[in-house]
């Protein structure tokens, strides 16, 4: 079954725009558990943007769901992911002046500096997971250094999703195709997320390699209107049909 992670770092933003204790992202969490969840995401940025440390400690001590931290390879983020050992770490790429994370590591032009910073994780019992593009030359990286996961970067197939553009987001997702086969085939656990939408996210959920997909503002902006339950489920569902 393909596994749906629910993001939930932007009802952290709202909450931060005013300042005050509500929307709290540990309910967010508990109610896309109970909508069908399998797990729960969260960014904690160099700038605190959005989820703070407090979040964290909150959600490692209410969740009964696994616990997927977003983090950059820094040596602070290494030391709170060490005191906290959450089910699954995620490196991304990070820049301050960015509004959301525009691509995926090098990994291939890293990978020495990388495989000692994934080390200490692994051996805390964390499944490491590296986001990426979908060039064969990152996936090798990623499994010469040991990760145990791979998130591809659908972005920019999201956003090839507009009139004139179809060219090349087909380009995109046979890219995002051949980069799951590699990776499957080098044994490593395929997930994908970023961007993702009601309408796009169906192409995706059929690649068969892909066993978790990881989804978080197109949710919470569709929650204003449903509800994060219905937000949700309509998500789960349109992956299931694409799965199927």
């Amino acid at each position: 079954m393909l596994r749906l992670g629910v993001n939930i770092d932007h009802v952290a933003t709202i909450r931060n725009a005013r300042g005050t204790p509500w929307p709290d992202p540990l309910r967010a969490a508990l109610l896309a558990e109970e909508a069908g969840a399998d797990g729960i995401t969260a960014h904690l940025r160099e700038d605190r943007r959005h989820i703070t440390d407090r979040d964290i400690d909150a959600l490692m001590d209410g969740l009964r769901l696994p616990l997927n931290l977003e983090m950059a390879a820094t040596a602070e983020m290494q030391t709170i992911a060490l005191r906290h050992k959450p089910h699954a770490i995620c490196l991304v790429p990070e820049k301050r002046e960015e509004r959301t994370t525009e691509g995926g590591l090098d990994v291939a032009g890293n990978d020495i500096a990388l495989g000692h910073y994934i080390t200490p994780l692994r051996d805390a019992g964390c499944r490491v997971s590296l986001f990426i593009g979908h060039q064969p030359a990152q996936i090798r990286a990623a499994a010469r250094i040991g990760a145990a996961v791979v998130e591809l970067h659908t972005g920019a197939y999201c956003d090839f999703d507009t009139e004139g553009h179809l060219a090349e987001r087909d380009e995109e997702l046979k890219g995002l195709q051949e980069g799951a086969a590699l990776a499957a085939s080098l044994g490593l656990e395929v997930h994908a997320g970023h961007g993702l939408t009601f309408d796009t996210v169906g192409p995706i959920a059929a690649i068969p390699e892909i066993m978790e997909l990881n989804i978080g503002h197109f949710l919470i902006a569709d929650s204003v209107f449903t509800g994060l339950p219905a937000a949700i489920q309509e998500m789960r569902r349109r992956m299931d049909e694409a799965r199927a």
